[in-house]
């Protein structure tokens, strides 16, 4: 729960015509920010601050009024319920991106031809060993990304019994390098990943097919005898934001693309090398019978 001294949203002042959006550690975020801001400047007339922040911290800058909108939301109800309308009422649900998030376990589909059962529970509690690596010795490795994302994946191998031990690769590029040189070397890498995201588009990946999750089922951090749930992802706005109800709040009210859109710009930006806001200029040039449709009605450029 936030200090009481915390700085309240109405006192915070801010210049209407800027757009202050959070931009969170992976590339399929930062994508549908870049997108948006640039329809914004451009077509609507605002000035955008992007601020890099991490998820949890995003839910406090928009607490204190320092954000506006967070753009993709993978689940955090304890977030919601701590800053949304049973707690401080100071962030609002946004409604859907359009993209359904996808977390699982994956491995390459070389090791799913070599060892064929091991994409279910059984299987991988049999073959565990051909993850060993150098640094988790006689435990397989299950290889993380950040360690701030939104991770079950140790109260899952508590409860499946498996002989894995999690070695976080620090943040999403350096998850992607190694899954990379490890594919490209046809080893036994088995990873925490997720979709939206570009690289499931040139890496041939089988998820582990794992108990579906229930309603509660993840309710204890350090037992959780159940896969992911699938996440129609969301945003969260500032609720003065909303209740302002100007033309950049519309806009972004109205936004929903797919998870195909997303990783176009997401590839450009981290496998073409592109700067974030020529990919984003790329596709708004090539798309415009998908994001004019975001504008509200009688919006002009301020």
């Amino acid at each position: 729960m936030v200090s009481s001294c915390a700085v309240r949203t109405d006192q915070v002042v801010r210049d209407p015509d800027t757009v202050r959006m959070a931009l969170n550690g992976w590339v399929g975020y930062e994508a549908s920010a870049e997108v948006l801001a640039y329809v914004l400047r451009e077509e609507m007339g605002y000035e955008v601050q992007l601020l890099r922040t991490a998820e949890q911290a995003s839910w406090q800058a928009l607490d204190q009024g320092a954000l506006d909108v967070i753009v993709e939301n993978w689940g955090h109800e304890d977030l919601m319920q701590t800053y949304g309308p049973e707690g401080n009422g100071t962030v609002v649900d946004g409604g859907p991106t359009g993209n359904e998030g996808v977390i699982g376990w994956y491995v390459p589909a070389y090791v799913a031809e070599e060892y064929p059962e091991i994409t279910t529970l059984e299987g991988l509690r049999e073959h565990t060993d051909i993850f060993r690596t150098a640094e988790t010795g006689d435990k397989g490795e299950f290889l993380g990304g950040a360690p701030g994302f939104v991770t079950q994946d140790q109260g899952m191998i508590n409860a499946f019994d498996l002989d894995l031990e999690i070695v976080y690769a620090g943040s999403e590029v350096s998850q992607i390098t190694e899954v990379r040189r490890r594919y490209a070397d046809e080893e036994p890498v088995l990873f925490y990943f997720y979709d939206p995201q570009w690289l499931q588009e040139e890496l041939d990946l089988v998820k582990i097919d794992l108990p579906a999750h229930e309603p509660g089922c993840a309710d204890d951090p350090d037992h959780v005898p159940c896969d992911y749930p699938v996440y129609d992802l969301n945003k969260i706005f500032r609720a003065g934001f909303v209740e302002e109800d100007g033309p950049a709040y519309r806009f972004l009210d109205n936004w929903t693309w797919t998870n195909e859109d997303q990783n176009q710009v997401a590839r450009m930006i981290a496998d073409e090398g592109l700067d974030p806001s020529e990919a984003a200029e790329a596709w708004v040039r090539e798309n415009p019978d998908v994001w004019r449709d975001w504008l509200p009605e009688g919006a002009a450029k301020r």
